[in-house]
This record gives structure tokens, sequence and C-alpha cells, in this order.
């Protein structure tokens, strides 16, 4: 167990949660806190209350212009100098590549649906310890990537992006492994003019859904007891 045995959760959408993570905390015997990124909820936290953060994932890009998104990376910055462990997830991995000195972009294609990534050598001796080979399926819903400064790990990676890293403390990953299949059904009807707009069917998301997200559970357990050891 860590400190103080609490979790602050940052969700930039409500749609967009901690998802099967939670249970693996509160198991263990964590509090959640979850808020909803406002600048407002961002500035009040007092990081030293916490073992740990989660910043997830949303449909806004950190160059927008949004006051919340500051907060969240003066947040990132504080938890560099405190050494408290923060884990992003989609938006909450570019806010943090954007924190440590990394340029997040668009991409020349957005990722969307099941797709397999490689981990890399130091992922495999790191958060994505003890997951047998050095492929996975997981899911994906982005648009935007990243360059890194020369001091983070590339942890896993695809043909098209950098999908996770660690800097100092911060742990991110562009995909979910947090996916439940009531998260990914809400997110098609949320977003279903972004797959319009991408020529997507919603067909490939849903095929097998009962199994794939069997699959990325367990690898999100996997993941979360490697994070773990980053807290106690």
């Amino acid at each position: 167990m860590g400190h103080t045995n609490q979790i602050l959760c940052i969700k930039n959408i409500s749609i967009e949660t901690l998802g099967n993570m939670k249970s693996y905390f509160l198991s263990d015997g964590f509090k959640v806190k979850e808020i909803l990124a406002t600048t407002k909820a961002i500035r009040s936290q007092n990081l030293p209350e916490y073992d740990a953060v989660f910043i997830l994932g949303g449909p806004m890009s950190v160059n927008d212009n949004l006051d919340y998104l500051l907060e969240e990376k003066k947040l990132i910055h504080s938890s560099f100098d405190l050494g408290i462990p923060i884990f992003g997830i989609c938006l909450g991995s570019q806010l943090i590549a954007s924190s440590c000195g990394g340029n997040v972009y668009p991409g020349p294609k957005k990722e969307i649906g099941w797709g397999e990534v490689r981990i890399t050598s130091k992922g495999q001796s790191s958060i994505f310890d003890s997951i047998r080979g050095n492929e996975i399926r997981v899911f994906h819903w982005h648009g935007d990537t990243f360059t890194l400064p020369n001091e983070a790990e590339i942890l896993s990676e695809s043909d098209l992006y950098i999908q996770a890293f660690r800097f100092k403390n911060a742990i991110g990953i562009q995909f979910h492994l947090e996916v439940t299949k009531n998260m990914i059904q809400n997110w098609i009807r949320k977003y279903h003019k972004e797959l319009k707009n991408e020529n997507l069917s919603s067909d490939g998301l849903v095929k097998d859904i009962d199994r794939n997200v069997s699959e990325v559970q367990k690898l999100s357990k996997i993941v979360y007891t490697n994070f773990k050891s980053m807290i106690e």
C-alpha cells in the first residue's frame, strides 16, 4: 500500500473513466477520488494527499486553448517535483508528453479500434513486465501523437506512433486498457461523427467485443500491478 491510500483521477469528459482499473484500486484498499476537469477543481487539489494521479482521455487536444488543460499541465509538473507517480491515458499521455518537453501534434492517420502494438525491451522490464510476448492487442481512439525528450523511455510502439512511454515518475499510454464493453458502446454513440468522418464502421469495434474486452482487462490488471509497484 501507499502512504495515503488515495488516488486522484481526473476525467476530461464524463464518459472516459478509469473503467476496469478502478476496481483494482478499490480491491486493494485504495480510495479513488474522481473529479471532472475544471480549473477550480484541479487547483483545489492538494497533491501530497495522493499516492498517485491518473489523467484520462477526451476528445480535446493538448493544444486547445483551455484553461483547465493548462492547470493539468501544472499539476503534472508538480507531480514531477514531488515524485508522485502519475499515469496518463490517451489525452492524459499527451499532456504528460507536452509537460516533459515533447511536442504534441495531429498524426497523419487516426488510430481507432482494435489493433496490435509492440512492447519494447524497456517496456518488458517496466510497465508491461509479466506480459507474454512482445505484441499485444489493444483498443485505440486517438488522432494526436507526440515527440519525446531524450530522457523518456519508449515502452511500446506501433507502425505509426509511440504508444507508451515513461518519463521520471510518469507513465503515458496512448491506447485504452481501461475500457469496458459499456465504455466502448458509449464512445461509439458520443463520437459517431468522428467515425463517419473517418469512414469507419462501428462493426469492427464491437465484433468479438466480449472476448476482446476480456483479453484487454487481463493486460490492464498486469499494467496496474506494475504501476502499483511505483506507489509502494
